[in-house]
């Protein structure tokens, strides 16, 4: 097994933890502003360990120049490793204006794309990983 596998694994395993601290957080009907700070902070969590995650097994692929999480996902959906491409550059941005600002109003709409559109995606990406593991 070459570093690059075991790195991808390693990533996958981090992944699926994160996504079940994800799925508890989200099984709060109607957090409160603490709640929900970390309901956003799981998804931000378990993003990042997503598309680290795609980078490492694209690479063990034998993809280069993967510098960015955009161009990670632009490959990932190229190759079908993800679906709704335009999402997942959705959840990128979201992430990103998340970490550097917080506004109430911006995180309970952010929430509800997590539980609503983001987390299925995250959850597919899950499944997706699963079956290639078993490959």
């Amino acid at each position: 097994m070459s570093n690059q596998d075991i790195r991808w694994r390693q990533r996958q395993q981090n992944f699926n933890r994160t996504l079940t601290l994800l799925e508890g957080a989200l099984a709060i009907p109607e957090p409160d502003i603490t709640q929900r700070a970390g309901i956003i902070q799981f998804f931000e969590m378990a993003f990042e360990l997503s598309w680290k995650m795609l980078k490492d097994y694209l690479e063990g692929q034998g993809f280069t120049d993967l510098n960015s999480p955009r161009v990670v996902l632009k490959k990932a959906f190229e190759v079908e490793l993800i679906t709704n491409g335009r999402d997942w550059l959705q959840i990128l941005q979201d992430r990103n204006l998340m970490s550097h600002t917080y506004n109430e109003a911006t995180a309970v709409t952010v929430e509800n794309l997590i539980r609503h559109t983001y987390y299925p995606l995250l959850a597919a990406l899950r499944q997706t990983m699963l079956e290639r593991d078993h490959e």
